[in-house]
This record gives structure tokens, C-alpha cells and sequence, in this order.
């Protein structure tokens, strides 16, 4: 048998593909291609931003702030953070029909949820049902794992800690008489969240599962009792609990409340007078943040945002301001004058 020698042995097949050999076409980009071209995608992003921007204007935004600086503020005596179970309510009037479906959002400002010690402040496995985690929170809750007795915390960290905690109900006023409208929270999480990331554990009842630990230390309720009115949103599956655990990476964030799509509402919210009903709960002013309720409908390209038109509008004429730079340039020196 021959041996090969090592710089014969370490080279690639002698195959079209290893050794590079197969056909290539390399384009000549001329004038006539180039200038064409800038031409054509110039004009295609203008057509889908003039698109964009319009289908964002028609969409239906309604922002309303309740943090209560403002003394002329309703919710101005509940910002005090020594008034406890304070409800406060906001009165505004829609004149034409808000277009539905209509989803409501609570926002909150100056809220940094990307730091990243408290991006991290959570414990995976805990949340998606291990019961060992439940005795033995991760390291990375601290100092929200343990309470002051040593008693393990679930759910653990500082984002479950921290969670949102106003609620909110809508009446609409009818002759005099509100009448509650109603507030799908049904499906409100991501899908991913909800069926794979987190687990409740497979104990009978969920409250036993909980046995020997204690609730989040803001939190008026442990985790089992989050919905008292459905017993299948609790837990670590809670839609609130789920939307409050997807962090937002900006300061300024709004996440999803509620839809209204029932009732007599599936056409969205008619003109006329509203009283939204807050139950003031959740402190911000310690960190100059504030507070807000947003209603809003979706077109096909998703929420309101203007910047996505205005981006291919501006990309778009700048292809076609090219195009005609290049094609003057062309122009002048395609055919140098003779001396």
C-alpha cells in the first residue's frame, strides 16, 4: 500500500465543486443596467411607502394619561403612595366609531426593562414547572429569591416582582347609565410563551404545588390566585403574568390589556361618552415615570407607525435622485469632446 504524503492527503477532492471549477455568471453592470435599475426599485419603494404612511394614518390611536401629577388630575389624590385601594376614573368622549377590533394597552414611561440585571432576574426553569426550582430559586433572582425568612419566592426575580398591577374597567355611558363594556383577555400573550416557554406544574391542585414558598414580595396574591374568576389563568400561564414577562426594549413601552371584540362591540367602540374605571396600584413616580391607557385598532401592516412609510419614501427618492445623477454624469462624459 502507498502512502500518501500529509500535504497529499489534507487536499480537497479533485471534484468540479471542491476544487471551485463550476460554471459562474458574474454580471457587467453597465449604464444601461444600473441606471434602469435604480430607477425601477427607487419607484417601487415610493409606491410602498406612500402605501405604508396612508395605511398608518387611517389607523385609530387614542392616548390617554392617568399618572395624576397634575393636580387637575382625576387620578391626582391616588398617585400618593400612601393612599392604598384608591380608584380613580377617566371620562372621554369618541365622536365617530372607533373602527374595531380595538385593543387596549396600558404604557408606562421612563421604565428601563432592558437593563440587564433585571432582564436576566428571573428563573427559567422555575417557570416552567420544575418543582425543584421552586425550593432552590437560580441565583439570578437575587435578592428576590428568598424572602426575609429564608422562605423561597415564587415566581422569583425582580421582573415577576415588579409586575403590573393596575386594572382597569370601561363602561360606556347610555342615558345616564354606564354599561360595562366587555374585556377580552383571552389570548393576549404570545403563543410561544403560553404553550412552550411557560409551565405550570402538573400538581393537583396548583395551589399545593406552591406549598412552602411564598408569593413575590408587591404582589397582592401568590400566583395560584392571580385570576380568581378562572381557575385556568393562573399560575405561570396567566395572561397578564405573560405579556408582564416579555420585556420591552425601549423605556417608553406599551403592552397589551385587553381587546374589545364582544357584544355589541365587535364593530368597535360607537361615538359617544366613556368612564374608564382605574384601580391605582402601580407606583412610578419614584423614578419620574408616568403612566398611561392606550386604545387603538390594526390595519394589515400591524399598529400605527408612520416611520416604516416615511423610511421607504426616503429610500426610495434617494434611488431615483441617483439615477439621475448617474445618468447626468453618463451623459457628460460617455462621449469626451475631441481636442
Amino acid at each position: 500500500m502507498v502512502k500518501q504524503e500529509p500535504e497529499l492527503a489534507n487536499r480537497p477532492d479533485n471534484t468540479a465543486f471542491t476544487q471551485q471549477r463550476l460554471p459562474a455568471w458574474q454580471p457587467m453592470l453597465s449604464a444601461g443596467i444600473v441606471i434602469p435599475g435604480f430607477v425601477v426599485i427607487g419607484l417601487a419603494f415610493i409606491g410602498i411607502g406612500i402605501a405604508l404612511f396612508v395605511t398608518s394614518r387611517s389607523i385609530q390611536v387614542l392616548e390617554m394619561d392617568y399618572t395624576g401629577v397634575e393636580q387637575s388630575s382625576p387620578c391626582f389624590k391616588c398617585s400618593n403612595p400612601d393612599v392604598k385601594n384608591c380608584v380613580c376614573k377617566l371620562d372621554f368622549s369618541i365622536n365617530n366609531l372607533f373602527k374595531g377590533p380595538v385593543f387596549f394597552y396600558y404604557g408606562l414611561s421612563n421604565y428601563f426593562q432592558n437593563y440587564r440585571k433585571y432582564g436576566v432576574s428571573k428563573d427559567d426553569s422555575q417557570l416552567s414547572g420544575d418543582l425543584y426550582y421552586f425550593k432552590n430559586p437560580s441565583d439570578t433572582c437575587a435578592p428576590y429569591d428568598y424572602d426575609g425568612n429564608n422562605k423561597p419566592i415564587v415566581p422569583c426575580g425582580a421582573i415577576a416582582n415588579s409586575m403590573f398591577n393596575d386594572s382597569f374597567k370601561l363602561y360606556q355611558i347610555v342615558n345616564g347609565a354606564n354599561k360595562p363594556v366587555p374585556l377580552d383577555g383571552k389570548g393576549i400573550a404570545w403563543w410561544t410563551d403560553y404553550n412552550v416557554k411557560y409551565r405550570n406544574p402538573t400538581v393537583t391542585p396548583l395551589r399545593n404545588a406552591f406549598n412552602g414558598t411564598v408569593k413575590p414580595i408587591f404582589w397582592p396574591q401568590p400566583a395560584y390566585e392571580l385570576d380568581p374568576s378562572d381557575p385556568a389563568n393562573n399560575g405561570f400561564i396567566n395572561q397578564d403574568f405573560l405579556v408582564w414577562m416579555r420585556t420591552a426594549a425601549l423605556p417608553d413601552f406599551r403592552k397589551l390589556y385587553r381587546r374589545i371584540t364582544e357584544g355589541d362591540y365587535v364593530q368597535g367602540l360607537p361615538a359617544g361618552n366613556y368612564s374608564l374605571e382605574i384601580a391605582y396600584n402601580y407606583p412610578v413616580l419614584s423614578f419620574d415615570g408616568r403612566k398611561k391607557v392606550v386604545f387603538s385598532n390594526v390595519s394589515w401592516m400591524g399598529g400605527k407607525n408612520e416611520f416604516l412609510g416615511i423610511a421607504y419614501l426616503v429610500i426610495g427618492s434617494m434611488c431615483v435622485v441617483m439615477s439621475m445623477v448617474m445618468l447626468i454624469v453618463y451623459a457628460k462624459f460617455k462621449f469626451p469632446e475631441e481636442d
